[in-house]
C-alpha cells in the first residue's frame, strides 16, 4: 500500500490501492497517496488534449514546497514544536491561492495534490489566481482558543514574505475558519511596513465581515454545489422537491449544502462525520443538526437520528450523495454500494479513479470537485477584489455573481464533455489545462 511521505512524492505512474479505506474509515495514510491520484488525473487529461510535454512537466511538480518547524508555548508553559506547510503549485495565471488546513494527518504530498487542484480549479473558472495549499500537522480540537491563536500567529510569522496579497493568498480549509484567517491577517499586517498595514487586508480571504470579509463567503462552497445540482436536475428533468440526499461530513460545506437543498424540498436522510453516522428515513432537520454540531462538534447523539454504521450509510437509498468530508472516502466497495443517481463532490479528491469508473459504469453521474466545489474560491476572489478596491458588495450581488459563474462553467464543462466524449472530470481538467497552456505559449519560459 502506498504511504504518504513528507519529503518525497511518487511518480505519476505509481498506482494507489483503491480498496483502501473501504467501509472501515481508515486513516489517510492507509488510504493511499493523494498526490499519486492527482498525477493520474493530470495524465488522463493531458492525453485527452495532447498537452505540450513541456507544460505537463512544469505542472507535474509545484514551484515551491515550504516546510517550517516552529515553537509555540502551550497554556501550561510547555514548549511544543509544530510542522507547517505551504505548497505553491503554479502562478502563471495569477497569485497562488489556497486554503490552510489544520489536521493531524496533514502531509506534504496531500498539500501538493490540493495545491495542484487549486491551479486547475482557478483556471477552469477563469479566475486570475494560481494554486497553493498549506497547513499545520496537528489536531486543533485538542487545543484551547488561546493556543490556536498563538499557533496561527507563529505560523504566519514563520511563512513571512513567502505569502502576500499579490503573491500567495491563504483561505480557510479543514480545521480553520474566519477567526483563524483574521489572526493570520492581523499578524501579517503587523510584520509589514507601517505604510502598508491597511492595504494588505487581502492577504487572506474567508475573513469575518467585520475584519474585511465578504458577504456570502461562508455559504459559498455549499451554494455553488447546489447550483450544480439544480442545473443537473433541470437537464435531467428531475424534481428536487421530494427528493432525498445524504451528506458525508457536516462541517461548513456539508451543513450549508444540506440547508440550502432542504429549502428546495429535498430531504436529508443520513449524514456522518469522523465520529459516526446517523440516519432518519423521515428526514433530518439540517438547521437543528447544524446547531447540534456547533455545540458538540459532531452529528453523533443527535436526537433526531438513529446511529448507523459507515457501511449502512453507503448503502442508504437516496437520490443524491454529497461527499463533503476528507479525501479518498469513496473506494471500490463504496462505489459498488451507493444507491443514488448523482454524486456531487463537496470535498477535494473524495473518489478513487477506479471507484469513479464503477460509478459511471453503473449510470451514476459524478460532478467532480474541480468545478462543483469551487464556490469558495470564486467568492474568495470577490472578497480579494473588494479589499483591493476598498468596496463592500451586498449579499445579493455576491450571490448573483456566484450563480452566473457556476452555471456558466457547468454549461462549459457539459458541452466540452459531450463534444469530445469525455467524463466530466477530464473535461473540467482539459478546459483549465488549455487556458494554462495558452498562457505559457504566449509568455514562454524565462530566460
Amino acid at each position: 500500500m502506498a504511504k504518504n511521505t513528507q519529503e518525497a512524492a511518487p511518480g505519476p505512474g505509481t498506482k494507489p490501492v483503491p480498496q483502501a479505506g473501504a467501509f472501515g474509515g481508515t486513516s489517510l495514510a492507509q488510504r493511499g497517496n493523494l498526490y499519486t491520484i492527482a498525477s493520474q488525473q493530470l495524465e488522463k487529461a493531458a492525453k485527452a488534449i495532447h498537452l505540450d510535454p513541456a507544460v505537463k512537466a512544469i505542472l507535474s511538480q509545484p514551484k515551491n514546497e515550504l516546510i517550517c518547524n516552529f515553537p509555540v508555548r502551550m497554556d501550561n508553559g510547555e514548549l511544543r514544536i509544530f510542522k507547517g506547510y505551504r505548497v505553491q503549485h503554479n502562478n502563471i495565471l495569477g497569485p497562488y491561492k489556497g486554503g490552510m488546513r489544520f489536521h493531524e494527518e496533514a502531509n506534504l504530498d496531500e498539500m501538493k495534490a490540493l495545491a495542484a487542484w487549486m491551479t486547475y480549479k482557478s483556471a477552469l473558472h477563469d479566475i486570475p489566481f494560481g494554486g497553493g495549499k498549506g497547513g499545520i500537522k496537528f489536531n486543533p480540537r485538542e487545543h484551547s482558543k488561546a493556543e490556536l491563536e498563538r499557533i496561527t500567529r507563529r505560523l504566519t510569522h514563520a511563512l513571512g514574505s513567502n505569502i502576500g496579497p499579490e503573491w500567495d493568498i491563504p483561505a480557510p480549509d479543514v480545521g480553520t475558519n474566519a477567526q483563524i484567517m483574521v489572526w493570520m491577517m492581523d499578524t501579517y499586517m503587523n510584520i509589514v511596513g507601517m505604510s502598508d498595514k491597511m492595504s494588505v487586508r487581502r492577504i487572506v480571504t474567508g475573513k469575518s465581515i467585520t475584519s474585511g470579509g465578504s458577504h456570502g463567503r461562508e455559504t459559498a462552497t455549499g451554494r455553488g454545489l447546489v447550483h450544480c445540482i439544480t442545473e443537473w436536475a433541470r437537464e435531467k428533468r428531475f424534481n428536487l422537491d421530494g427528493s432525498t440526499f445524504i451528506v458525508q461530513g457536516f462541517g461548513n460545506v456539508g451543513s450549508h449544502t444540506a440547508r440550502i437543498l432542504s429549502k428546495l424540498g429535498a430531504t436529508l436522510v443520513a449524514t456522518g462525520d469522523y465520529r459516526g453516522y446517523i440516519a432518519n428515513p423521515e428526514g433530518l432537520n439540517p438547521h437543528k443538526l447544524a446547531e447540534h454540531v456547533q455545540q458538540t462538534g459532531s452529528v453523533v447523539e443527535y436526537k433526531g437520528g438513529k446511529a448507523i454504521a459507515r457501511e449502512e450509510f453507503f448503502n442508504m437509498e437516496c437520490d443524491i450523495f454529497v461527499p463533503a468530508a476528507l479525501e479518498l472516502e469513496i473506494g471500490v466497495p463504496e462505489a459498488k454500494a451507493l444507491k443514488c443517481k448523482l454524486v456531487v463532490e463537496g470535498a477535494n479528491g473524495p473518489t478513487y479513479p477506479e471507484a469513479e469508473d464503477i460509478l459511471l459504469e453503473r449510470g451514476i453521474d459524478v460532478l467532480p470537485d474541480i468545478f462543483a466545489n469551487s464556490g469558495g474560491v470564486i467568492v474568495s476572489y470577490y472578497e480579494w477584489l473588494q479589499n483591493k478596491r476598498s468596496e463592500r458588495w451586498d449579499l445579493e450581488e455576491v450571490e448573483s455573481r456566484l450563480e452566473r459563474r457556476m452555471k456558466r462553467t457547468y454549461a462549459l464543462v457539459r458541452d466540452y464533455a459531450t463534444e469530445r466524449g469525455l467524463d466530466w472530470r477530464t473535461a473540467a481538467y482539459a478546459i483549465g489545462l488549455e487556458r494554462i497552456q495558452r498562457c505559457y505559449t504566449e509568455r514562454g519560459i524565462f530566460p
